[in-house]
């Protein structure tokens, strides 16, 4: 079953969102050539003391860091370490916090300095498709039209859907109902009901979709070893148009 918040548990998740928001924002901000992805994990989780809030991440089924770092041909879940972040990276951060018994579920894929072309258009194709299912996410549609509109942003640009990993429902628990695929048939699965608060995340890679997990049994790469990027809100579907974006930095 899909929860539906009630305005008060909507009150403690906006909270969530926008601290989690604010904290992945000035993680971004951090990011330069030379540093590891130690130091910056580190950054966020200081960050996420001084605001008085939790990591959703560590500890969770035995994850060792703070926040996901997965740098170029990483596709989620890295482990953040003495890896050294180089000019020219991909450098996807995955961030949650807990605060007020909520999570906020949020990502990014950060370009170091100048990318090449190719890249670039990975994270601009990318954070298109997020945008397109968000827009999907309405009331009175399904699942499906999420993904659907995922699938067909990235496929139409020449780049592949990672299927093996999803977006889902996120709330009191870190994963919750659905599993939201990003890929996709429009009308299948179930109806989309105002209260809903769905983490929606893309993962896109510039070869094939085949993806594998690492010896660290955490770590998610392209099997090819091409380059894969990574963006993801937590939204609301609300009563009428589309779904509210929870994890924004701006939003008070």
């Amino acid at each position: 079953m899909i929860p539906i918040k009630t305005p008060a548990e909507l009150k403690s998740m906006r909270v969530a969102c926008r601290l989690s928001a604010e904290i992945l924002a000035e993680m971004a901000a951090q990011v330069h050539p030379g540093m590891t992805t130690g130091e910056l994990d580190a950054f966020a989780a200081g960050r996420m003391r001084a605001l008085g809030v939790k990591s959703a991440f560590f500890g969770y089924g035995g994850f060792p860091g703070y926040t996901c770092i997965s740098l170029n041909e990483e596709v989620v879940h890295g482990i953040p370490g003495p890896r050294v972040i180089n000019a020219g990276d991909l450098v996807s951060l995955d961030l949650g916090v807990v605060a007020e018994g909520f999570i906020g579920d949020n990502a990014t894929t950060v370009r170091v300095g100048e990318v090449d072309v190719e890249s670039a258009r990975l994270c601009d194709v990318c954070e298109d498709s997020l945008r397109a299912g968000i827009a999907a996410a309405r009331a009175g549609q399904r699942l499906g039209d999420i993904g659907h509109a995922v699938q067909t942003v990235a496929e139409a640009a020449g780049f592949s859907v990672v299927r093996d990993y999803c977006g889902h429902g996120v709330g009191r628990k870190l994963h919750e109902e659905p599993q939201i695929p990003n890929f996709g048939l429009p009308g299948k699965g179930p109806v989309l009901k105002p209260g809903m608060t769905l983490a929606i995340e893309p993962m896109i890679n510039q070869g094939a979709l085949q993806v594998e997990v690492l010896a660290n049994g955490w770590t998610v790469r392209t099997r090819d070893r091409k380059r894969s990027a990574h963006f993801e809100h937590t939204v609301l579907v609300v009563a009428e148009g589309p779904a509210e974006i929870l994890t924004c930095a701006e939003k008070k």
